[in-house]
């Protein structure tokens, strides 16, 4: 019982490490969703967008990835063998800098934007964030390989049958969430909901990853009572 408390409040950690996120991801990206450069991201309704939001987006991110990593770990008791759980400890380690460091630089892209476009300099507003986002964009893919890893193990491992889990929450994967949640974007009309919605899939994927694994333990301990 002990147990199954900490591991439910170690997901609800993760829950709410996807609130901070996620918060992030639709203050700095929001409103009237015209560009006029190559970047789909640099928007009018980006260049509108008060200071605020972007210190307040890029301070959630440090309480967030503590509280992401709290239920990543907790997660990894869910796998059987000390093997193949340092594995995915080792991984997910690697994994939560990455993250927290593409997080920072769209928002220091976007603020650099924002405060050209509203002062003296809006006509090299574009050019020159598009010249850092391209000339640093190598950030982004290495970023995004070292993000992934623990959750295509993570789901190799349950398909294998090597967690507790049953084989069927596999699907439950983050990565296989954002890919459903991705198509149905594709769905929406071009709005300032959809832009902020695309940029928090992510965080969005892990709160049905989250939650999947918390309906599942309230199941569990249903039945055993």
């Amino acid at each position: 019982m002990r147990t199954y408390k900490k591991f439910t409040f170690a997901l609800f950690c993760g829950l709410l490490g996807c609130v901070c996120f996620g918060a992030g991801d639709w203050l700095m990206l929001y409103g009237d969703t015209a560009y006029s450069g190559t970047i789909s991201w640099l928007t009018h309704g980006v260049a509108e967008i008060a200071p605020w939001r972007n210190n307040l987006a890029m301070a959630l991110a440090f309480p967030g990835i503590i509280l992401y990593g709290i239920a990543l770990f907790a997660i990894g008791k869910l796998i059987k063998g000390e093997r193949t759980q340092r594995v995915y400890h080792y991984l997910t380690a690697f994994s939560l800098t990455p993250w927290l460091c593409l997080h920072l630089f769209y928002i220091m892209i976007l603020y650099g934007f924002t405060w050209m476009s509203g002062n003296e300099y809006a006509s090299a507003a574009i050019p020159i964030s598009e010249a850092v986002f391209f000339h640093f964009s190598w950030l982004v893919l290495v970023s995004e390989v070292l993000m992934l890893p623990p959750y295509l193990y993570w789901g190799w491992l349950v398909l294998r049958e090597q967690s507790v889990l049953p084989r069927q929450m596999v699907l439950s994967n983050p990565l296989i969430f954002y890919l459903a949640l991705k198509l149905i974007t594709l769905l929406m009309p071009d709005s300032a909901f959809r832009l902020a919605f695309t940029n928090g899939l992510m965080s969005e994927s892990m709160v049905l990853w989250f939650g999947s694994i918390l309906t599942w333990l309230f199941r569990g301990q249903r039945g055993e009572k």
